[in-house]
């Protein structure tokens, strides 16, 4: 499939060099589902898991940020507040299990359309209801599925065959050509890959020959002397995995050409298992390869979609005058603590790639530890564009930073809230403070009210707390002042809410009213409702 994107992308470029820099800068958005850090080479982890050539590229022709954050690290509400520029509990999107996207809000693109902007999104959506503010969208369905799926294109369904992280780049190449070229253009090419049950296309199913991964020192953390509500979870390799998530069974969407290469590459692997399966550490063991080869072949999809994307702009004209900003909707566990997913304050889902690539305006190989956040973007993406930012939104212009120049007053701690609770994954509602070197960190839920302090000067592995420490008093008692003042700067609900799966509340009611137009994703066009899962 990629190699007929490339000669696609090919025939495509018979776009002649009219389309050479001019007026306001056009925007692309590359975005993915669950994107960790360490899994991309220009961020160095020492595991050194995986090549990533065409991300890689932007790192060498752009700026890579280390400390992006998030502010509830979660698919749905993340996107909600990047539409918006605002934190979950002012845009109504706090969680995947009961929240539904009021789309009738300000939202960035909106603003851009009427600053002259074309402006699409295509692949995984995931906020239950239509896009709006998009000249043309065409979507996955809830969380989508890896091999062909259906996608709903301005209101219709369409069924596609073949794999989904080429489909969603080969519907980008088609509308970047389509497009009004009279307008700058906007576009938010949205993965779904590597989203759990992290299923690669069947060109990578040998991606690695069958490596050995080097294990993360914390793969058998015990927790000891932390929190129930970091001990007491539902996340992880040794508790949490399934026979689909371990490839044990197929995946039902494949087709009968597909299903015979999925059986090739893993009947042989799943036999030797099953003749004498591992139990104890060994288990845990092989489920964190097997989980590292699966997850690491979706990233080398991305990663291949897109290095095929940049090609185009480089070939049709567009890349110099094209703001490329690279980035996930959180960050991923990928084995530290024992864990997958994300939800955490831990650095490794709190913190996600950011990597932006500007001609002429950001400096080629450089990097960047500012804190900054995906909260930003909506702001930045106005800025780029020469409009407005909006009072109300919540974040600050990245533009400077990108320019090289940090503001003095640039922020130095960061609020982050995370609200799922108690599926899928039992873990408790958190919010804390942030600063390069701390996290103070309060757990709350029916049976736990909890406070840790994280030192990763200290303790880079975030393995232990120092709250009760004696020597930290002064550190608590600053910290606690400024997580009160980050929560009234940022006009947070107090008492927070304690949302549960379903339409309930430990405190009350706490989602808002669902619009009357949020009806698509789910309701009329046969497509049936969908659920969102994690």
């Amino acid at each position: 499939m990629m190699r007929r994107l490339l000669l696609t992308c090919a025939g495509l470029l018979a776009t002649s060099l009219s389309a050479a820099p001019k007026g306001p800068p056009n925007i692309l958005f590359l975005f993915s589902d669950d994107l960790a850090s360490q899994a991309i080479s220009s961020y160095g982890d020492e595991r050194k898991l995986l090549e990533t050539p065409g991300i890689d590229r932007l790192a060498k022709e752009g700026i890579r940020f280390n400390r992006c954050l998030v502010t509830n690290s979660i698919c749905g509400p993340m996107r909600a507040v990047i539409q918006t520029g605002k934190y979950s509990h002012l845009n109504g999107f706090h969680n995947n299990s009961n929240s539904r996207f009021d789309g009738n809000q300000q939202t960035f693109p909106k603003l851009l359309q009427k600053g002259g902007y074309t402006t699409a999104v295509i692949g995984k959506w995931h906020l239950m209801t239509d896009p709006q503010g998009f000249d043309y969208w065409n979507v996955l369905p809830g969380q989508g599925i890896y091999y062909n799926p259906p996608m709903v294109e301005n209101g219709q369904e369409v069924k596609h065959t073949g794999y989904v992280t080429d489909i969603i780049t080969e519907q980008g190449l088609k509308w970047l050509e389509g497009r009004d070229k009279t307008k700058p253009f906007m576009l938010m090419l949205q993965h779904k890959a590597p989203h759990r049950e992290w299923e690669p296309a069947l060109r990578h199913l040998d991606h690695d020959k069958g490596r050995v991964y080097p294990e993360p020192p914390t793969l058998f953390d015990n927790f000891e002397g932390r929190s129930k509500a970091v001990s007491d979870h539902d996340m992880g390799l040794d508790r949490t995995i399934t026979e689909r998530d371990m490839k044990l069974i197929a995946p039902p969407s494949l087709n009968e050409e597909q299903r015979k290469a999925w059986n090739a590459y893993y009947d042989p692997i799943n036999k030797k298992y099953n003749q004498a399966p591992p139990t104890g550490k060994d288990l845990i063991k092989w489920r964190y390869q097997r989980y590292m080869h699966d997850y690491l072949g979706c990233v080398k999809g991305v990663d291949e979609s897109i290095a095929t994307v940049l090609d185009y702009l480089d070939k049709s004209g567009l890349a110099e005058n094209t703001v490329v900003i690279c980035s996930s909707d959180q960050g991923f566990y990928l084995g530290e603590h024992g864990w997958f997913d994300k939800r955490w304050i831990f650095e490794e889902s709190l913190t996600t790639p950011f990597l932006v690539r500007w001609p002429g305006v950001a400096k080629a190989g450089s990097t960047n530890s500012s804190i900054v956040s995906l909260l930003d973007l909506a702001q930045t993406f106005l800025d780029i564009a020469g409009q407005p930012q909006p009072a109300d939104m919540q974040g600050r212009s990245l533009v400077p930073l990108f320019k090289g120049e940090t503001p003095a007053d640039w922020r130095k701690s960061f609020y982050y809230h995370y609200y799922e609770f108690p599926v899928p994954h039992r873990v408790r509602p958190h919010y804390g403070v942030i600063t390069d070197r701390y996290k103070l960190i309060r757990y709350y839920a029916p049976d736990v009210d909890d406070w840790e302090l994280l030192d990763r000067q200290k303790d880079p592995l975030e393995t232990k707390s120092f709250y009760q420490d004696p020597a930290y008093a002064d550190t608590v008692k600053e910290l606690k002042t400024e997580l009160t003042r980050l929560q009234t700067e940022v006009k947070e609900i107090l008492p927070p809410p304690r949302l549960t799966h379903g339409n309930k509340a430990f405190d009350g009611e706490v989602n808002p009213p669902v619009p009357e137009n949020a009806k698509g994703m789910g309701k009329g066009k046969g497509k049936g409702k969908k659920k969102q899962a994690e």
